[in-house]
Parts: C-alpha cells; structure tokens; sequence
C-alpha cells in the first residue's frame, strides 16, 4: 500500500446529533484495509496550503452537507506511533455538532449510530467518539453549545430532552430553566407554540441568546 510520510496530517471528525432522543454520531462504513468494512469516522488528509478546519470541512462535504454543522471545534490531537498500523499517523480530531432539527442526506456507506451502542470502530475512533461525547457534556454545564443541538425556537421541555439525551441522565426542566435563564443564555421569544391535542395551555417558546 502507498504510505504517507511522517507527518502527514490527517482530520477526523465526530459529528453528533441528538435523534430520536438518543445522542448519535455520523460514521462510515471503511471500503478497504485496514479494517474494511469495520466503521469509523469520517476525514481524510490535509491539503496543500489549507487549514485544518477547512480541510474538516472539505472533507465532510463528502459525507454530510458541512452547512447543516451549527459548531465546530478542534478535539485532540492523536500522535500515538501505534494508533494506525503501517504507517506513523498524525491526526487532528475535531467536534461538530448537528441540530435536531437538521436531516442531512447521507451517502450509502455512511449512517448515524447511537453514541452508547457504538458497532466495533476501526483504529482508535471509539475513544475518540466518547471524548467527543465527553466534551460535549461538560461544554453542555458551562457554556451554551447547547444552542447547537437545539432547533432555532423550542420549549424547556423539548430542551430538557436533548440535554437529557446528551448527558446520559435525568435532568430537572425547572432547574435547566432556571440555570440557563441566570446565566443569560436564554431568551423568551414572547410566542407560544399551539396547543397540544389534551388541549393544555400553549408552551412558552424560547431561543438561545
């Protein structure tokens, strides 16, 4: 097989998703050794005179329309001489993050898989899908990426879902509201959505500052 030279830079990205309740991540089925048919994240090498983040880009573009990722951020850098067989690989993870709302079309060697019934992974994509995840969560309690999980307008309740599926447990509606409205990263937009079929009152809707 042909072997880049040490040094080459190679992307990765772990694209996550929160649907149908359950956090998922963007994986594609490897046509060819090492590890054929086994899946793993999505990338490929660094062009000539092109940032990373561009050449994530680029290379997403290929297996989801990068325009539906509402964040992108550089994870890890991976530079273990053994996490790729036959060749010394340098890789630059980064994180993306897809809103709920979103239905990227996809080709067919690539699928959204629950982040907590992972199939087996070629190379070290599995840890690199959970520190994904893991950054995830802990960016979910101190900033507001949270925005980049949520449709544009939504109630505390349907936001309460998506952090729940993000973090893996139960989280309070009241105290997600109360938490996020303290820190001024929510806003009411002053419209309710119309009322459900047990003819409650309508849900307040509100967006991320």
């Amino acid at each position: 097989g042909y072997h880049h030279a040490a040094g080459d830079l190679h992307q990765l990205a772990v694209v996550l998703q929160v649907r149908g309740g359950r956090l998922q991540a963007l994986l594609w089925q490897r046509a060819r050794e090492p590890f054929a048919g086994r899946w793993s994240l999505p990338g490929g090498y660094l062009g000539e005179r092109e940032t990373l983040e561009r050449s994530t880009r680029r290379h997403l573009a290929v297996k989801v329309d990068v325009r539906e990722l509402s964040h992108l951020e550089q994870l890890e850098t991976l530079s273990d001489p053994d996490r790729s067989p036959g060749e010394w690989q340098l890789a630059t993870a980064y994180l993306g993050l897809v809103r709920r709302d979103a239905d990227p079309a996809l080709p067919a060697d690539t699928a959204w898989h629950r982040v907590d019934a992972l199939p087996s992974l070629a190379f070290d994509h599995e840890a690199i899908v959970l520190a994904g995840r893991d950054r995830l969560r802990a960016k979910l309690s101190y900033t507001n990426i949270g925005f980049a999980l949520a449709p544009g307008e939504f109630t505390i309740s349907e936001l309460r879902d998506l952090y729940v599926a993000a973090l893996g447990h139960e989280v309070s509606a009241t105290n997600l509201q109360r938490v996020l409205v303290r820190r001024q990263m929510l806003e009411a937009t002053g419209r309710r959505r119309g009322s459900g079929p047990v003819g409650g009152r309508p849900a307040e809707l509100f967006r991320f500052r």
